[in-house]
């Protein structure tokens, strides 16, 4: 599967973006297929901050560690996760001054176990719903700045 992208406008500056975004505990309020934060670092995000994050596709809850492997705030975040059976993704978060608020860039990369088969598997099963979920977040994180 090839990296899902996606961007939108937010009526925020980066820095008020950034907080919320990168908060775990706010993954609930925009992420669509986040379920449960069942642990994170303290404090603030940080080059090195973990997190474990259930989410459901397609019904199926899938845990993940997440490392923050990249981190310039307020401007890029990148994420590196480690699934069930060897899986693995790679988030990434780019914010930029845009028009009086920001400009909110996502990519997500999700790598399945079994090299070919698994990604053959991986795209019969998910289909298209990667990008239109990634397109679903950014509009609820859009809205929590338009309240």
């Amino acid at each position: 599967m090839g990296a899902v992208t996606a961007e939108i406008q937010i009526d925020a500056p980066p820095e008020e973006v950034w907080a919320v975004a990168l908060d775990p505990t706010r993954l609930g309020d925009w992420v669509t297929i986040h379920r449960k934060l069942n642990d994170s670092d303290d404090g603030p995000a940080r080059l090195g901050f973990t997190m474990v994050q259930t989410m459901e596709i397609r019904g199926a809850p899938l845990k993940v560690t997440w490392e923050l492997v990249t981190c310039d705030t307020p401007h890029v975040a990148q994420w590196e996760g480690r699934g069930p059976a060897g899986s693995r993704a790679q988030t990434g978060y780019r914010l930029e001054a845009h028009d009086g608020g920001t400009l909110f860039h996502y990519s997500n990369e999700f790598f399945p176990p079994m090299g070919i088969i698994g990604r053959v598997a991986q795209r019969a099963i998910a289909g298209d719903l990667p990008q239109s979920e990634a397109l679903a977040s950014l509009r609820q994180l859009q809205q929590l700045f338009a309240e």
